[in-house]
């Protein structure tokens, strides 16, 4: 994992602030090489001032960063960047404000020249705290942004009041009860918030576990009731709890044993058949006779899984899973996972 370099998506609808957090990553004195590849310099608006040198259409900028754009293929300017003199701690990709972030996310997954190279290290998404809820509402691509996302910085907070902070906040969480939020004026967020997340590395999921499931799935069925003592504990708003009609979260919880003869079959159907709907879907499961525990990730209908640490002594062997999706089959998908049980 060490040598690759790794990539942020990051994406937000139009207006949310991702070009304020592009131009800090390009102008800040933070000391480390980003490579930014970005659809249109029109939007950045680079600052002549800042440019020290420019070939073709990559501009290097006083604090070393480079930015490029996207022309036709990111496979190929990510290869070209790999040619480039010195080594870039990361790379970080734009998506436009209208497009889903799951394809740029799948390059990292297929390609196999990119994979050798690079690694996908999270999906970032900027949302504004003043008008997420009506696009919501009228864009499903800014659901499936919010959807997707590994780290969401909630921006322009200081243009909304603390009920309507907290609002669009339990709007956020209906979505995506999994990204690690931070509440924002102009982002200012420290980088290191946003770079560096490892959110696919298969061993970091099981360093969030304690995240990874905050809801007992117990009380899923209507996903609005039931667990207000249980969700809430870490936000301390007591928030209102919404429901989301079309976009929605399921977490299964499995004790004991699940028969890897079952699981593989049922979860690869399942991505094939309902992956166009399941955006994102991660597991940590206790095959029988296997001392090392099984994690998984999948975009859409990518997959990819390992065995990972062991099972400490003592502690319980639980098989946990969350699908993130439009329109889940949440009573298909829990009995399914239920007929693996060893």
């Amino acid at each position: 994992m060490s040598n690759k370099i790794p990539v942020t998506v990051l994406t937000g609808y139009l207006g949310a602030g991702k070009t304020t957090l592009l131009n800090r990553i390009l102008t800040e004195p933070h000391g480390k090489k980003y490579a930014v590849i970005v659809n249109e310099f029109g939007e950045i608006g680079i600052d002549n001032e800042l440019v020290v040198g420019a070939d073709e259409e990559v501009f290097e900028m006083n604090n070393g960063c480079i930015c490029c754009t996207v022309r036709g293929d990111l496979i190929r300017i990510i290869e070209g960047l790999m040619k480039r003199k010195g080594r870039f701690d990361a790379i970080i990709v734009e998506t436009t404000g209208l497009a889903d972030p799951a394809p740029v996310a799948q390059t990292f997954f297929v390609d196999q020249d990119v994979q050798a190279v690079a690694r996908l290290d999270a999906v970032v998404t900027v949302a504004d705290a003043k008008f997420l809820a009506a696009r919501l509402k009228d864009s499903p691509e800014a659901k499936n942004q919010i959807a997707f996302a590994d780290v969401i910085v909630l921006n322009k907070q200081d243009l909304v009041t603390e009920a309507q902070m907290r609002e669009v906040e339990a709007r956020i969480r209906a979505i995506n009860p999994y990204a690690k939020l931070h509440k924002t004026s102009r982002c200012e967020v420290p980088l290191s918030a946003v770079l560096g997340q490892n959110a696919f590395d298969l061993e970091r999921i099981l360093e969030l576990e304690p995240e990874f499931l905050v809801e007992d799935d117990h009380h899923d069925h209507d996903h609005d009731h039931g667990h207000a003592h249980h969700h809430h504990d870490h936000d301390g708003h007591g928030l209102k709890h919404y429901h989301d009609e079309d976009m929605q979260s399921l977490a299964l919880q499995l004790d004991g044993d699940v028969s890897p003869d079952k699981f593989m079959p049922w979860i690869n159907e399942t991505l094939q058949r309902d992956g166009a709907d399941i955006l994102r879907s991660k597991g940590i499961l206790s095959f029988k006779d296997e001392p090392l525990r099984f994690v998984f990730q999948a975009v859409h209908m990518m997959v990819e899984g390992d065995t990972q640490r062991p099972w400490n002594p003592g502690e319980k062997r639980t098989s946990k899973i969350v699908f993130i999706g439009k329109a889940l089959k949440k009573d298909e998908l829990r009995a399914g996972f239920m007929a693996c049980a060893a």
